[in-house]
């Protein structure tokens, strides 16, 4: 009988098998193999153009001695972490709200999800003017009498990445408020009714009830999150151009400049596929999550 059952699933749902060909086609001979040919020349002493000429991990002590890749890290690190946390809080707060079914909800959904829909280059060049000291929120708030006010973050060293961090936060915040109301009107109606019959305060609800039963949401979500943080590039270059010096490096625009400015593709595709284990390093656990739970659970 198990024998006779597997040509059947074999061939059930032919037709999308067959059109997924092409698809899985192109994962397998050009993302899986361009992964691999980044991987393999890392490893050589590639400089304008690739060359076979091996000289172990030396391409990775270079990128870990690089002072300016060092910054990178430190502000890809500093960017990631308040920009996971103060999206996540600020979006869920957000999705909260929206879903006390608030009037002209859909008019404040479009509004707050509007920043989403720009591009990075227009959302940097925006708060490139309005971080401006000289006719941005600084110069404003000075002509209303507060002269001793400073804001001026991009400008700052010590302080860039923070400048940064604002744009990037009002530009996402609205999808992951989406997301989070998609998953709050996805509970069941009869657990809102359960709680308000007991008397428990809607924010204990939120935090005890429908956090733990969005579980999915906010794994998919901080996937997310995740990901755009590691590939952080066109922001940056809109907004600073990397400055002031190299205060506001970040990984990916690391790699374009040694790749595609300074002709030295060794060390980019050293620097590439660092990036490409931590996108594994978040990748991984996701998938357990997602897949390997369910599985163990049946």
């Amino acid at each position: 009988m198990g024998s006779s059952k597997r040509p059947r699933r074999l061939f059930r749902n032919l037709e999308a098998k067959i059109a997924s060909i092409p698809m899985i086609a192109t994962a397998l001979f050009i993302f899986v193999g361009a992964t691999c040919w980044t991987i393999f020349y890392s490893f050589t002493k590639s400089k304008m153009l690739p060359n076979q000429k091996f000289v172990g991990f030396d391409q990775y002590e270079r990128l870990w001695s690089s002072k300016r890749w060092l910054i990178s890290i430190e502000n890809i690190l500093i960017f990631g972490f308040f920009s996971l946390v103060l999206s996540l809080a600020i979006g869920f707060f957000l999705a909260a709200l929206l879903d006390q079914k608030i009037r002209f909800e859909n008019t404040l959904r479009t509004i707050i999800l509007y920043p989403f829909a720009l591009s990075f280059v227009v959302t940097g060049l925006v708060w490139q003017w309005l971080l401006n000291p000289e006719f941005g929120i600084q110069k404003v708030v000075r002509d209303l009498g507060f002269e001793n006010f400073t804001f001026d973050p991009l400008y700052n060293a010590d302080i860039v990445i923070y400048g940064v961090l604002i744009a990037a936060l009002w530009q996402s915040t609205g999808l992951i408020m989406c997301l989070m109301l998609a998953g709050m009107r996805g509970i069941d109606e009869d657990i809102w009714k359960a709680s308000r019959v007991d008397g428990i305060p809607a924010w204990k609800t939120y935090l005890l009830i429908v956090i733990p039963m969005m579980r999915p949401v906010f794994v998919t979500t901080l996937v997310i999150i995740t990901a755009g943080i590691v590939k952080v590039y066109d922001l940056v270059v809109a907004q600073t151009g990397g400055g002031p010096g190299i205060s506001s490096e970040v990984p990916a625009k690391y790699v374009y400049d040694l790749m595609f400015r300074q002709q030295n593709l060794g060390q980019g595709f050293a620097a590439s596929t660092m990036m490409f284990l931590t996108v594994l390093i978040i990748l991984i656990p996701w998938m357990y999550l997602e897949f390997g739970g369910k599985k163990n659970e049946h």
